[in-house]
């Protein structure tokens, strides 16, 4: 898409959905922002992600539920749709607050696909997938084609979703595109994120708390990595495909301590806790088909993207 386009982002007060739509306006592009400021986490780390935004020419934001609004007017106004808004969070998943889950990310992604049907001026629609619908996949790395068994009530939601974008594609056309992302960490990681809470934790001499034994690995992606993905599929990417977006890589969790430290300067003091339910053992993308139709490459080292992140906690919390 060489021209401008106008362009939709769902959760644009978010972690990612703010660096996005500050990427395409940088781009010359114009983008509908909404958001619902829902209680996740604090408002306040919202409003900070959207201080920027909210002055500059070509951004308009929406403070709004996605399944209050009239969509099928929105999407009509634009040719894009980057949809990110979700209720995040594996382990907050069970029990009764899934029925937020159901709506959050399943309803909403439906009510967008129903007006996508009818949008005939949109030309695509960028589904933000996770890593969490692969579960206890036996195939590491995962591809695209590995086998999904979500292990939380948060993945089997966002395998729904996706499901649906599918769908929507093969009956209605709509140009979907589904991207799963792997641990995404950086500068305006949620504060329920493990290396937000762990860099907070150091910053204040607070115990470090581990679940199980440590042994986990993730796929960690840096935060710009996942917004140059989700720019890619402006121009490259086939509809009613999944593509991996992952850092390339895998790391033991605690075997990242020692680079804390040298980070913070803080000696890490454990607090191991019992696994959690929802929490899979290990993630680790194969990005060979993102690499190969979207020019996918992760660019930056695990080190420079966590001196990002902690310089932006330092600030965040105004740390010495």
């Amino acid at each position: 898409m060489s021209r401008p386009a106008v362009c939709l982002v769902s959760g644009a007060a978010g972690f990612i959905g703010s660096r996005l739509a500050v990427k395409l306006c940088e781009s010359g592009h114009a983008v509908i922002g909404v958001d619902s400021f829902s209680d996740f986490y604090p408002r306040w780390i919202k409003e900070r992600n959207l201080a920027g935004l909210r002055t500059r020419p070509g951004f308009e934001f929406i403070e709004a539920d996605l399944n209050d609004l009239d969509l099928t007017a929105l999407v009509g106004r634009v040719e894009v749709v980057f949809h990110l808004a979700a209720q995040a969070g594996v382990r907050t998943s069970w029990g009764r607050s899934f029925s937020v889950y159901l709506r959050d990310n399943i309803q909403a992604t439906q009510g967008l696909l129903e007006a996508a049907k009818g949008a005939p001026g949109l030309r695509r629609f960028v589904y933000a997938s996770s890593s969490s619908v692969y579960g206890m996949s036996p195939d590491l790395p995962a591809s695209e084609d590995s086998p999904c068994h979500p292990l939380s009530p948060y993945g089997v939601s966002k395998l729904s979703a996706e499901q649906l974008c599918f769908l929507y594609h093969m009956n209605y056309g709509v140009p979907t595109t589904a991207l799963r992302f792997f641990t995404v960490y950086g500068p305006g990681q949620r504060p329920d994120m493990a290396f937000h809470k762990f860099f907070r934790l150091l910053a204040e001499d607070k115990p470090v708390p581990i679940f199980g034994d440590g042994r986990q690995t993730r796929d960690f992606t840096f935060v710009d990595d996942i917004v140059a993905a989700n720019l890619a599929c402006l121009e490259r990417g086939r509809p009613g495909e999944v593509y991996n977006i992952g850092g390339g890589h895998r790391e033991t969790l605690r075997d990242l301590l020692p680079l804390f430290e040298e980070i913070t300067g803080v000696t890490p003091r454990l607090e191991p806790l019992e696994r959690q339910k929802g929490d899979v053992p290990h993630t680790f993308a194969d990005i060979r088909k993102a690499r190969a139709d979207l020019g996918y490459v992760p660019r930056t080292a695990l080190r420079d993207g966590l001196v990002g992140e902690w310089e932006w906690i330092r600030d965040l919390y105004s740390l010495s």
